[in-house]
This record gives C-alpha cells, sequence and structure tokens, in this order.
C-alpha cells in the first residue's frame, strides 16, 4: 500500500504533483480488515494516527460548473514527493487524541497525513491495482499512464481496479452492473441522433452475441421485457449547458404532458407499475400532489434563468415516490442541481418510465418521441393544465384501446406541430405490451380478449424466514374484452354469469370493457379468503330470446393441469402455452335468466369480479 494523493501546492508550474507520506501504526505492521473485498476497502485508516478534523486529508470532488481545458498529452514521468514522516513521542497518541495545548498547529506541514493509497495485490492468479479516489480527471490519466508504462516496464500485464474516474464530460465511459434478474448497461451520452443509433444497435447486436437478451417468457407463455429499465437520460455537455437548467418551463412542460397523457406512462413501461413501482406518476397514490404542483409551477419563470438550482428547490419534493424517494419517481432529478454533492449537479433529468424492450428500433422510437418533445416544448412550452383523473386513471388507461387512442393523440399533436411521426411505430408496442389472448366470432360479431395492465400493491409487514418481508399482491389479472358488431340493443357479453359494462368506443357496433378477476390464491394477498375466479366463461347473450348464441373459455393455467415448470425456449413455444389456455367453447346452454348491468361509480368500465353482484347499485336495461 503506497499512500498517494495529488498536492497542488507542491509545483506551481505543473499544477502541482503526487505526494506521499509513511503510515505509522501501534503494531508496526498494517493489518487489513478481515473479509474478502480488494485490499484497497480493507485499509484500517480509523488505526493511523489522530488528526483534528479540520486538517484531515479529504479527497472532494471538482465543481461540475468548474472550466475545463483540453486534456494533456500522457506525461512520460510519475512526478512523488515524500513529506517528513509524522512522529509520535508517545504510544498514547494512537489512542487517545492529544490534549488540546499539545496538538500541533494547522500549519504545521509535517502533520498532515495522506489517507488515500495505492493499492497493489496479487489475487486470484493477477497483479490488481486499487486506485485511490482523486479530484480531477487529468490526476487519474497521469496515475494511469504511469502505471501503464510500469507495466510495460516490468513485462507484467495488471488489472485496475477501485474508485472509477471523477466525473468529467471529456471522458466517453460507459458501465456493467449487476443488477437483481438483469445486468445494467449505462453507455455514453450521445450527442446527435445519428450517434444515438450507432449506439443502441450496437448494444443490442454485442448483448445478443453475448448470450444475452432484451426479452424473457413468463411460465405461462406471456412474452415480458427482462424487468430491466431502458431510461433515458438528458443533458448537456456540461451542467450549464443543459437544457433543463436553462430553461426549467421545458420540465413543467414534460411533466404536464405526461401527466395528461396517460399513454405516455404506461406504454412503455414493466408490469410492475403503480404507486409503489419503480417510476410512479407524480399523481399516483398523492391526493393533493397536483394542488402542490399547480402551486410550484407558478413558481418557475417562463424562459432562460441565470439561477441553475431553481428547478431542484422548487421540484425536488414533489418528484417522489409515495414514500418520498426522489430516485424512484417518473421524472428523477436527482443529478439536475442537488446541493448534496458535486455529482447531483450535473443537469440531468432520468426518464425510468421505459422498460427495456425486445428489438433496437423499438428503443429507438422511444427515444425519438422524447426528442421530439422536447424539441416541440423548446419552441411552444405546453400550456396545458394538468388533469384530475382519480379513478379514472386506472380504470381506463388499464385497457389497451385507451392507451392506443391516447399516444395516436400524441402523434396528432406532434404532426399538427411540424414534427412528422407516424403512429404506425407505436404497433409493435401495442401487440407487446398487450398481447392478444384469443378470438372467437358468432355470426356478425366478434369477441377478442387481451391482456390488460393490472397494478400491483405491495402489501404490509409480514414475517418471512429471512426477517421482515413486505410481499407484492400478483394474485389480480385484467383482460380487456372489445366486442365488434354487436347490437347494444339485443345483445349482452357475460362473464362467469354477469353481465360486462361495455362501452362505445366511438365505432358503430363497437364496444369494449374491462375484466379484474383474482387468477390464483397465494398465501398472502389482498384479500386472502377470496378464491380463485378461474376458469372465465364468456356468453354473448341474445337478450330478446334469453338465450346465449355462443361463447369462450379462457384459463390462467393449462386447462388440462399439464403447467410446465421450466420456461419457453422461444416465442414459438410461448405462444403454443398461451394459445393453450383460450377455449372458443364452453357457453352456457340453455335459458339465461339476464343480469342486470353493475354500475360502480369509481371504476365504470371494468367489471370487478371479487365484488359480490350486490354491491353497487343497478341499471335495468
Amino acid at each position: 500500500a503506497l499512500p498517494l494523493a495529488w498536492d497542488y501546492s507542491l509545483n506551481k508550474d505543473t499544477g502541482g504533483g503526487w505526494v506521499s507520506s509513511p503510515w505509522t501504526f501501534r503494531r508496526e505492521h498494517m493489518f487489513l480488515l478481515p473479509g474478502d473485498s480488494p485490499m484497497g476497502y480493507r485499509l484500517p485508516l480509523d488505526s493511523l494516527i489522530w488528526e483534528p478534523k479540520g486538517k484531515q486529508h479529504n479527497v472532494h470532488a471538482l465543481d461540475p460548473h468548474a472550466p475545463r481545458t483540453a486534456l494533456p498529452a500522457n506525461r512520460d514521468r510519475w512526478r512523488l514527493a515524500v513529506r517528513p514522516p509524522v512522529t509520535s513521542d508517545s504510544p498514547e497518541q494512537f489512542e487517545r487524541p492529544p490534549a488540546a495545548d499539545q496538538r500541533p498547529s494547522s500549519t504545521d506541514k509535517a502533520y498532515e497525513l495522506i489517507r488515500t493509497a495505492l493499492c497493489i495485490e496479487p489475487r486470484g492468479g493477477h497483479l490488481n491495482v486499487f486506485l485511490p479516489p482523486m479530484r480531477e480527471l487529468e490526476h487519474y490519466l497521469d496515475l494511469i499512464s504511469a502505471l501503464e508504462a510500469a507495466s510495460v516496464a516490468c513485462n507484467l500485464p495488471i488489472v485496475i481496479e477501485g474508485y472509477e474516474p471523477p466525473k468529467d464530460h471529456r471522458l466517453k465511459h460507459f458501465s456493467v452492473t449487476p443488477d437483481p434478474g438483469v445486468i445494467e448497461v449505462n453507455i455514453h451520452p450521445a450527442t446527435g441522433w445519428r450517434e444515438l443509433v450507432d449506439n443502441t444497435q450496437t448494444l443490442y447486436q454485442e448483448a445478443r452475441l453475448s448470450r444475452l437478451g432484451t426479452e424473457k417468457f413468463m411460465l405461462d407463455g406471456r412474452h415480458t421485457g427482462t424487468g430491466g429499465g431502458n431510461h433515458v437520460t438528458i443533458g448537456g455537455l456540461t451542467p450549464s449547458d443543459s437544457p433543463v437548467l436553462r430553461r426549467p418551463d421545458l420540465l413543467k412542460s414534460l411533466i404536464t404532458y405526461w401527466q395528461q397523457h396517460p399513454s405516455l406512462s404506461y406504454l412503455f413501461s414493466g408490469m410492475f407499475i403503480g404507486p409503489t413501482s419503480q417510476a410512479p406518476r407524480v399523481d399516483e397514490a398523492r391526493d393533493d400532489a397536483l394542488y402542490e404542483l399547480a402551486i410550484a409551477f407558478s413558481e418557475i419563470p417562463d424562459r432562460e434563468t441565470t439561477s441553475p438550482w431553481l428547478v431542484d428547490r422548487i421540484l425536488r419534493h414533489l418528484l417522489v415516490d409515495v414514500t418520498g424517494n426522489t430516485h424512484r419517481a417518473e421524472f428523477c432529478i436527482d443529478k439536475l442541481y442537488s446541493p448534496d454533492s458535486a455529482t447531483g449537479r450535473l443537469g440531468l433529468v432520468e426518464f425510468r418510465g421505459f422498460e427495456m424492450p425486445p428489438h433496437a428500433r423499438m428503443s429507438m422510437v422511444q427515444q425519438l418521441l422524447l426528442r421530439s418533445l422536447i424539441v416541440r416544448f423548446w419552441e411552444t412550452p405546453f400550456e396545458g393544465k394538468p388533469v384530475r383523473w382519480g379513478t379514472e386513471l386506472h380504470d381506463r388507461f388499464m385497457l389497451p384501446h385507451f392507451v392506443e387512442s391516447d399516444i395516436r393523440d400524441v402523434v396528432g399533436d406532434l404532426n399538427r406541430s411540424g414534427i412528422r411521426f407516424d403512429a404506425a411505430w407505436f404497433d409493435p408496442f401495442v401487440e407487446f405490451r398487450f398481447p392478444r389472448y384469443g378470438t372467437f366470432n358468432i355470426d356478425d360479431i366478434e369477441v377478442e380478449l387481451r391482456f390488460a395492465i393490472e397494478p400491483w400493491d405491495v402489501l404490509g409487514e409480514e414475517v418471512g424466514s429471512f426477517g421482515t418481508a413486505r410481499y407484492v399482491d400478483s394474485s389480480v389479472e385484467r383482460l380487456q374484452i372489445k366486442v365488434t358488431g354487436m347490437l347494444s340493443e339485443r345483445h349482452a357479453v357475460l362473464c362467469n354469469g354477469r353481465r360486462l359494462p361495455l362501452r362505445s368506443t366511438g365505432t358503430r357496433g363497437e364496444f369494449v370493457a374491462g375484466l379484474r378477476y383474482k387468477a390464483w390464491q397465494p398465501p398472502s394477498a389482498l384479500h386472502p379468503t377470496i378464491p380463485a375466479q378461474a376458469p372465465l366463461t364468456f356468453d354473448i347473450v341474445d337478450t330478446w330470446n334469453q338465450r346465449s348464441i355462443g361463447g369462450c373459455t379462457y384459463h390462467v393455467e393449462h386447462p388440462g393441469g399439464r403447467n410446465p415448470d421450466d420456461f419457453p425456449v422461444n416465442a414459438n413455444a410461448a405462444e403454443s402455452r398461451r394459445l393453450a389456455r383460450f377455449q372458443q367453447l364452453g357457453h352456457t346452454p340453455g335459458n339465461i335468466e339476464i343480469p342486470d348491468e353493475e354500475l360502480n361509480p369509481d371504476f365504470p368500465y371494468t367489471l370487478d369480479l371479487r365484488t359480490p353482484p350486490s354491491h353497487f347499485g343497478k341499471v335495468v336495461r
């Protein structure tokens, strides 16, 4: 371990140089803390000689707004100066701080102690070099250059580990980090559309060559994303160039537009949505959020401002989840202009509502949509007002029909603004996000069943085998039933004997409704006493003759009980599992007593089978 740090006062001509100082321990030798981490993480820094807090050596990150110059060429020598050793007259100084009158003055250079070290450790058949934290990128590159020169001179390869280089826009880098179930890859920012396309295509291609995928199949054959995010970050080359810091009204326009169009939140997200998800909407689970947001918006200036901290101060406590976590929000401004650290003042806004799509072109469509909206609101700020959706947010926009209709409104808005966008570009997202389970026809009537979104509730704390845990209730599922060619005065659609609240889509003879049901009964759920409500039997009923003219049956598992234990190997195997759960038979024979339509005032578009038929008022038709 070589104590090492940069001293700016050492050489004024070169801007400083490397310095070191001896480390003295009471037991003469340095004993690492127990563990299997790299050596640099196990240094016994608390066992070093005591120092006043004001004199301790600390590495502070450089202000991201500080001016930067062009990076110098590689240096051919390693500037190292050794400070005088730190002495101690009594071993007691290592046990407790000295008395106030015995402490060295703050100007005593001999008392300064370097607390960062370059660690060289043979481990696993390789020579590992642990880099200490550094303040400036020039220092990092200078040390790397010296290590490379030493490696070549000794003909000995080395493995670099330790602290990452300081944050600097002059350095392009990407990181690969293991995450639960996925591998997270953060790629370097792009300055133009062509570079962004090349980066995205290269990432997907390299992932495929590494036998990694951007999609997966569940046991029941459902085609989903990996669960990892496709988070998009916007900003500038430097924090001063960030469009969000220069124009606070741009973020205001984006938040308002996203709130008015729920399809932007639900079409590109993963399976886990809702107030306790990784990217909740600003109006989910907080009834007064829009009221407070309107007050905050009134304090944001309309055009450019010279106060970059303004956006963070106004919106930091509103762009959070229900627990106050600023990172788990649809619009994450953790790194916009946080006063906590220099790494929080980068002028960046992260859009966390995007899940990794299965194809590179789908990812580019997401990024193109975001870039188009930024261009639109930069030229003309959005002056709309937030919509108080209430329960209508989850009643309507969990269904694919209303999500698709809303995204087409967004496309029309962009086209009217002079930005050419094609609504067909979002068709793959609709088919991927809301797969079709089956379709059956009776005479001129067609009934289609599609997957719909269902928010997962986080339950209360329970004692598990490994301690306290909070389960996620995924036992409730939702379907969309779309009927075409039906005469509303004559026909009705029943599910397990209950009438669906069909609503007209605006097209003659076309109706849509949502259906919530309990698909399975886990040991811990929101309503543990309600049993599973599968299979689902659908009937098209002729109300004039009071009989079912046809129907179908949907199973949440294989109807013959042949539930697989392994995941599908490809899309064909997954599709076969989905098709096996849909049968074009099973309608109710004989005369049927037509039930009344149940009117749920909170969720008029959805029938919830978990509620008893007499729970709400009824409307006779």
